[in-house]
């Protein structure tokens, strides 16, 4: 394996042995580093971070015995966020990462017209340290209106290793999902989506977009919606509400993608007023999986649907009287 000779926060600089021969320059750097992804290493070569004998080099080059590399390490710069303290519902913590249950109504990250309430405002008072870390360690998010599980990285290795698993599928996210309609059976949407043609804070199944893959089957059926269990492949934008909705199964609630509202003939008033009252998107993120960043452990956490959703699935099934649930 190649010899480091300097390895600092901000410098590394090492050469190659026989064993590294013919590699390609990012797969060698991402054998000798472990903590740092090849993405990483990557977006360093593109960004002129990595000189192999003194030169700029491409992550295909292949290296030889003896030759010198030599990487400066690009710093990272202090989010331009500020602390808030936000109450946290954490559901784990250790060293690496924590693991939260996010409410409905709680904005991820600072945007326009949400500088200030966001999470990663509270997690910044929670754990000062994730200032330090890319995008304060949140590797992926929830939309503002849907509630449940989101892990977080609090050290940069956790970080690539989580985004890694993302991008191999290898993170387990269940979600519950109250739709419009009558099914059954479950089944399997396969359509690439892409930002709306005409609406660009919406997104739309369209043939130029990005895979995305998305798994539902039927939790509790009510008379005229359905509880489904639905699981991700992939994690594009609004991919659970654009795919539902294609699919003719719209959320209720669910301000963008949805549709009018439509009550059970002969419902009682109070299902007609919690109904009329559900002003979001009926989604919950439930159950997630994943392997530790640092100890390789398989782990798995569950979450209760929150109280809004529970009460409204408890008069949707007062309603339907006798239920097929699985």
């Amino acid at each position: 394996m190649a010899s480091i000779s300097i390895q600092t926060e901000n410098e590394i600089q090492l050469s190659f042995d026989e064993e590294d021969a013919g590699k390609r320059v990012d797969k060698a750097l991402s054998d000798i580093l472990p903590d740092v992804s090849r993405a990483t290493i990557q977006h360093w070569i593109k960004d002129g971070c990595v000189l192999l004998e003194g030169r700029p080099c491409k992550p295909r080059d292949a290296v030889s015995v003896a030759q010198s590399i030599h990487i400066d390490v690009p710093k990272v710069k202090p989010l331009a966020v500020s602390a808030e303290k936000i109450s946290l519902d954490i559901i784990y913590e250790d060293d690496s990462l924590l693991v939260l249950n996010k409410p409905a109504g709680l904005v991820v990250h600072p945007g326009a017209g949400n500088n200030r309430g966001t999470l990663l405002n509270g997690l910044l008072a929670y754990h000062a340290p994730l200032e330090l870390i890319a995008r304060g360690g949140i590797v992926h998010r929830l939309d503002k209106l849907t509630s449940g599980l989101m892990v977080v990285a609090k050290t940069e290795a956790a970080r690539q290793r989580l985004i890694e698993q993302l991008s191999e599928r290898s993170v387990k996210r269940e979600y519950q999902a109250l739709v419009y309609g009558s099914l059954v059976a479950g089944g399997t949407i396969r359509e690439p989506i892409g930002r709306h043609y005409k609406d660009r804070k919406k997104m739309a199944v369209r043939p130029d977009g990005k895979p995305a893959i998305t798994h539902y089957r039927i939790g509790k059926k009510f008379r005229t919606t359905t509880l489904l269990k639905v699981s991700l492949e992939t994690g594009r934008t609004h991919q659970i509400r654009v795919h539902l909705s294609h699919k003719g199964l719209p959320l209720v609630g669910d301000p963008v993608y949805g549709k009018r509202l439509h009550l059970p003939t002969g419902a009682d008033e109070a299902l007609k007023e919690s109904m009329r009252t559900f002003r979001r998107q009926a989604l919950h993120a439930r159950a997630l999986g994943l392997i530790h960043p640092a100890t390789g452990e398989q782990l798995s956490w569950e979450v209760t649907m929150p109280a809004d959703m529970q009460a409204l699935c408890d008069l949707l099934q007062a309603d339907a009287g006798t239920l097929s649930t699985l």
